[in-house]
This record gives structure tokens, sequence and C-alpha cells, in this order.
């Protein structure tokens, strides 16, 4: 057990590391000045508040609420439902206030799970290690590729198939770009990453591609501008066809094209 919590006059500090995806890292806490813990500032203010910590020795997933406020200079409404801090990692940890990171005491730790914005505050859920037990521990036949283009089962060499463009124009979900497509549809059902201008550090998926144009999904959180440095990763639409045809990697498809599915029940002759 950590020494500071055997002293008779408490000096205890709760501890609250946030670290974004793209690699944006805050710290917060519950004491009434900023303390500073392995090089990171944990700020007072905005405070941060948890529910009830549980820690069971099962197998059944544990959860924390916790709760904070929204701020225009930490954490701001519009990033959080632009996506930024999904899955971004939290460590809650206990520590002596007198000599912050000396000794810490880790409460819990996971990624961020479903996040509610109520007025000027928020409530995020908080994953631990064993939410992953939840997951199914192996695939489900389909006739698509359940591989991702270019990762370790698909095998197919990316080099060449990302490329680099700005916006020119912006018009919702349609975004013109300064480059052709190497091909026809090229970018359909692949990513877009913007790296610089308001959606900085965020993704998009793309439905279809044409010329110098993409058309994402859904509209980018914020506005685009002109200039505005994005990269782009070809897609695969996941059929037999696509991967032969385009790709050559029938090899490595993670399909069942050919497997009789539920519609071979309502087959009859001369269908």
């Amino acid at each position: 057990m950590s020494s500071f919590l055997l002293h008779d006059l408490a000096t205890i500090a709760l501890c609250w590391r946030l670290e974004r995806r793209d690699g944006v890292t805050l710290g917060f806490t519950s004491h009434d000045r900023d303390l500073t813990v392995d090089g990171l500032i944990y700020r007072a203010a905005p405070g941060m508040l948890p529910s009830s910590i549980s820690v069971s020795d099962g197998f059944d997933a544990d959860s924390v609420d916790v709760k904070g406020a929204l701020t225009s200079s930490a954490i701001r409404a519009q990033d959080m439902r632009a996506g930024r801090w999904d899955g971004a990692s939290l460590a809650i940890f206990m520590t002596d206030w007198e000599s912050p990171g000396a000794e810490a005491l880790i409460l819990a730790r996971g990624e961020l799970g479903e996040v509610s914005i109520s007025g000027e505050a928020f409530e995020a859920e908080l994953k631990g290690p064993t939410s992953a037990l939840e997951r199914p521990v192996v695939e489900q036949m389909s006739p698509e590729c359940r591989a991702t283009l270019g990762d370790r089962r698909c095998r197919v060499d990316m080099a060449g198939r990302v490329r680099l463009a700005r916006v020119v124009t912006s018009d919702g979900a349609v975004v013109t770009l300064d480059a052709l497509e190497p091909s026809a549809n090229a970018y359909g059902y692949g990513r877009l990453r913007w790296i610089g201008g308001p959606n900085s550090g965020l993704a998009s998926l793309v439905r279809s591609s044409a010329g110098d144009q993409v058309t994402l999904r859904e509209a980018p959180a914020f506005v685009p501008v002109e200039g505005d440095l994005l990269e782009l990763s070809e897609g695969c639409d996941r059929s037999l066809a696509t991967c032969s045809a385009r790709f050559g990697n029938v090899v490595n498809f993670r399909g069942e094209p050919h497997l009789p599915g539920m519609d071979l029940l309502t087959r009859y002759p001369g269908a």
C-alpha cells in the first residue's frame, strides 16, 4: 500500500489523465491547486467528479462514470460532438499532493465510452480492460471480405495508394480537391484524414470519388476552408470481384462469397 495513505493527516489528491487518439493529453485534479506529475500539469479547474469506483476480481465488465465541466480552453463541446474524444484513454489515480508523483495508486484505467453533453457539463463512461471480454472471440461468416485494405491479413501494399491533397472547395459532404483520382472511384470506401484546418486530427469515411471530387458519408464536423491539407487512402468495397480484378489479391480474401446464405431457404424452382 502507498505510504501516503497511512498518514494521520490525509494528503490525498485524485488525478485524471486524459489522452486522445491524436496525442493531445490533459490532466485534472480534485486538489485546490495545480499539480505536476511526470511533467504533465494537472489542472485544478475545470474540476472532474468521478462516481464511486468498484473493482471486482471476476470477469464482469467494470465501468466508471466521470463528470466534468466544459470549458473553452480544455474540453470543448464541439470537440466532443466532432468525435475528438472518442476512444480516448483515461487513467484515474491517487497521489500525495505534498509530493505529487512520488507515489501513485491507480484506481481505474480504460477508454472513454459513451459521452453525453448536458448544458455546460459532460458525462462519460469509462470502459475498463475487462470490457474487452464482451467482444466476439470468433468472426462471423460473410460474403464480403472481413479484412481492412492494407492490414496484415489483406497484405495489399498501400505504398502509392495513400496521397496528399488540398481542399479547393467544400459543399457539405462533397469536397473538391486540387488533384485527380488515379482511377475511377479509387477512394470509394476509403478514408480521408484531415491534417490541417479546423478538422485537423479527425477522419472521414469516403462514400465515392469522381475526378477531383470526393463524397464523404457524412459532412465533416467543421467546414473545411480552401488550402486545408488532407490525406486520402484508397478504398475497397470488400467484394471478391474487386479483390481479384483491381488488387489481384484473391489468395488473401477473407470472406465466403460462394457459401449459401439464408436466402437459400426462400428459393424455389423457376425463381
